[in-house]
């Protein structure tokens, strides 16, 4: 029989620009879980520049797909992306709860001005700026959820890895 909480999903939310993928990346690193993102997902789904809400969904039902497959093979799965609406979140804890994983939510956040800076840069996957996180913002449903709240312009992403491993050890979601 499988021990009890050998894997564990791990979801990171947050609007563009707040440090999402670096902390997530950094978490996986940390624990030794497989890191999923929405935007590398758009990328090699061919989607880039495609964002009306038939691509969004697609991006989040391929999302899905590997964090099953990765679940019931018995890893611990980070997934990062914005989780602005509810009806994009529930069907990843619905997904939990079928393959028996624990859940936890981690939302990221960062000062507008921290985000105006971050998002004018150039980044690998994220085509989004200043106009699509002040959007998203608007249009955002607030978390409702138990969550671990970290602001990333606040901590370093070691320093945001080692409070989110302690969470999970409180939650007593062992992370190794």
């Amino acid at each position: 029989m499988e021990p009890p909480n050998q894997k564990n999903l791990i979801l990171v939310a947050g609007l563009p620009g707040t440090g999402k993928t670096t902390f997530a990346t950094r978490l996986a690193e940390e624990i030794g879980a497989v890191h999923l993102n929405s935007d590398k997902m758009r990328f090699r789904m061919g989607g880039m520049g495609h964002y009306d809400p038939g691509d969004k969904e697609a991006v989040y039902r391929a999302l899905q797909s590997e964090v099953r497959k990765g679940l019931l093979a018995g890893h611990t799965v980070v997934v990062d992306a914005t989780f602005f609406k509810a009806a994009l979140r529930t069907p990843f804890e619905q997904l939990a709860e079928a393959c028996q994983a624990p859940v936890c939510w981690i939302e990221i956040r960062a000062e507008e001005s921290t985000v105006r800076k971050r998002v004018a840069r150039k980044r690998a996957f994220s085509e989004a700026d200043f106009g699509v996180y002040q959007k998203i913002k608007s249009t955002c449903e607030p978390l409702d959820m138990d969550r671990l709240i970290l602001w990333s312009d606040h901590m370093t992403p070691e320093e945001m890895a080692a409070r989110a491993t302690a969470h999970l050890n409180e939650k007593k979601m062992p992370t190794k």
